[in-house]
């Protein structure tokens, strides 16, 4: 492959003097030069220690011939906006950082790509710019934090906030140990949320190099991986092997069923798609659906199951639950280790990877099969379900695998608001009682940009008067982390008139997760027929939906035209 970088910068002399002035000589200016771009900052600990982390892949860079340089686009943590206004902008700064690592990569000539991050939208924002630009690139992530104690997480703060607002319930002391022990290191929050979900669903689609995907992130195993990942990279440029030649519709296919195996966050549903979208591909809520049927759930991973992220890695992690479903993947998908992924599994069990971390289970006294199922010994097929009604005629998401099934079919009253933060008062306030629905809306992509709903669905579940006996609704999304009978996504949104805009107080909702359904069946507690529920909602859309408050800048640009969720919520 011709070097991209030596050509283009041939067009204009300032360009080697540029760089030259910026410390660079006359043989770096002459070798491939490779863009390291991180999230690296002090806003979470996902992000902190990335710096380490491009270090490494800069070293291994210069190894092999070529010359790094490091670039910084610095992310936002969904756990430092919950309760407040800074939530709805999460999702939106996907787009964002997508934005930013496009402009560093298009503005120089670039011969390849390092891209490193740990969390719920850095991850798919980086995935979306290597499918953007296509040069060759690999991904490098963040790895997971380390267990709190009597392995908890950092979930913890669900009790411990609902606590805080309730009187007496809580002692002061408490609280200060939960915030000295609950994110007891860097990397990303050792349960299977959105954050480690994301990183498996990248080295699923063949973009890390194997075994990277929650590898613990205060580990030698993880430096060293970065560093491979630098010498790796100078292949990757003179094969000229791109993304668009690895994350194919096949290579998609494998990670959804792998998202399945695992039960990933539902968030997956709209970061996959978003990806794909970017290359030109189609990746339907339907597909989704079709491929939780078959695939069985393996992983025994908070919050669907017990264990965290770091005893996943030490079992075998991506690369354990590929080799347990080789017979339902495309084993001839090509990776960025330049090899197709069988061969790179064959490759683990020649090297002995798969053996060689089992002694860290041991010190939990778990074995690999405590963690990571045989299929044999599965009890269900897939996490995640798509259902549709006249709730939601184009589609919602829930993820059954952390939803107790007695409450997987269900039928109460709604209780409806228009902002999660007055369902999260009405929880604290003990105003919810149990058979309840809550539907929370103008929580969408076009409404408040599409918050998570995290500190609601913990308040349910840590009362327990209410856990296990209500339901919430929501065309808003969900931390990876919730668990209960939480259904989102709800397309149409209410901003654009969906029928969840009109539902009111004391309508009946059912669902039914094994049936794949969400309707309005009552009318203000009475039952009703599926004519009378459509002619009430459309009497009731005569009065149109809530106009959004007043906006500016990129918030504003995201909502007014952000595609819907089950388009992946980006950017058309």
């Amino acid at each position: 492959m011709e070097q991209r970088s030596k050509a283009e910068r041939l067009l204009w002399s300032q360009f080697d003097a540029l760089e030259m002035g910026s410390g660079w000589t006359e043989q770096d200016v002459a070798s491939p030069q490779i863009l390291v771009e991180d999230v690296y900052g002090d806003s979470h600990p996902g992000s902190v220690h990335l710096h380490q982390l491009s270090e490494q892949a800069k070293y291994g860079v210069l190894q092999s011939g070529g010359y790094p340089a490091e670039y910084h686009v610095t992310d936002i943590c969904d756990g430092c906006a919950q309760g407040h206004d800074g939530m709805n902008v999460i999702l939106a700064s996907r787009e964002a950082i997508a934005d930013m690592v496009e402009l560093h990569a298009s503005a120089v000539p670039w011969d390849g790509m390092i891209l490193s991050s740990s969390c719920d939208k850095s991850i798919p924002a980086h995935l979306k710019a290597a499918a953007r630009m296509d040069i060759p690139t690999i991904f490098v992530p963040g790895g997971s934090m380390r267990p709190g104690p009597h392995m908890t997480t950092s979930l913890a703060a669900g009790d411990i906030s609902l606590r805080q607002k309730r009187k007496d319930a809580i002692q002061p002391q408490e609280i200060r140990d939960y915030k000295l022990t609950g994110c007891p290191s860097v990397g990303a929050c050792t349960f299977l949320g959105t954050a480690s979900t994301m990183q498996c669903m990248a080295e699923a689609l063949g973009l890390t190099l194997p075994g990277a995907a929650l590898c613990p992130a205060t580990m030698r195993d993880i430096l060293e991986g970065a560093r491979s990942a630098g010498r790796q990279m100078m292949k990757l440029v003179a094969m000229g092997l791109t993304p668009s030649k690895i994350m194919t519709e096949a290579a998609f296919r494998n990670a959804i069923i792998v998202h399945s195996a695992i039960g990933g966050s539902t968030n997956a549903t709209l970061h996959l798609p978003s990806i794909a979208r970017e290359l030109g591909l189609q990746l339907p809520m339907e597909l989704f659906d079709e491929i939780n049927h078959q695939t069985p759930h393996l992983a025994n991973v908070y919050p669907s199951g017990q264990h965290l992220t770091e005893a996943f890695w030490f079992a075998g992690g991506v690369p354990m639950v590929e080799w347990m479903l080789r017979d339902m993947l495309d084993l001839d998908v090509m990776t960025v280790t330049g090899k197709r992924l069988g061969d790179n599994l064959e490759a683990l069990w020649q090297e002995h990877w798969f053996d060689r971390n089992l002694g860290y289970l041991d010190n939990y006294h778990l074995k690999r099969e405590d963690v990571i199922f045989p299929r044999e010994k599965a009890t269900e097929k897939g996490s995640v379900a798509i259902l549709k009604g006249n709730l939601a005629p184009e589609g919602s998401v829930v993820k059954y695998s952390a939803c107790v099934k007695e409450q997987r079919s269900c039928t109460g009253p709604a209780r409806v608001f228009d902002h999660e933060e007055n369902a999260y008062q009405a929880v604290v306030n003990r105003q919810i009682q149990p058979g309840d629905i809550l539907v929370i809306r103008y929580e969408g992509p076009r409404g408040c940009g599409m918050p998570e709903m995290l500190m609601t669905t913990e308040a349910i579940v840590c009362d327990e008067a209410l856990n296990g006996k209500v339901a919430l609704v929501t065309d808003g999304r969900f931390s990876g982390a919730t668990r209960g009978a939480a259904i989102g996504h709800v397309s149409p949104e209410a901003a654009v008139g969906g029928p969840i805009a009109f539902v009111e107080d004391g309508d009946l909702i059912a669902f039914d997760i094994e049936k794949r359904a969400l309707n309005i069946v009552g009318l203000h507690g009475k039952p009703a027929t599926p004519e009378e529920v459509e002619a009430a909602l459309k009497a009731r859309a005569q009065k149109g939906v809530k106009p959004p408050e007043p906006r500016r800048g990129f918030y504003k640009r995201y909502t007014q035209n952000a595609l819907s969720a089950m388009k992946g919520a980006g950017l058309d």
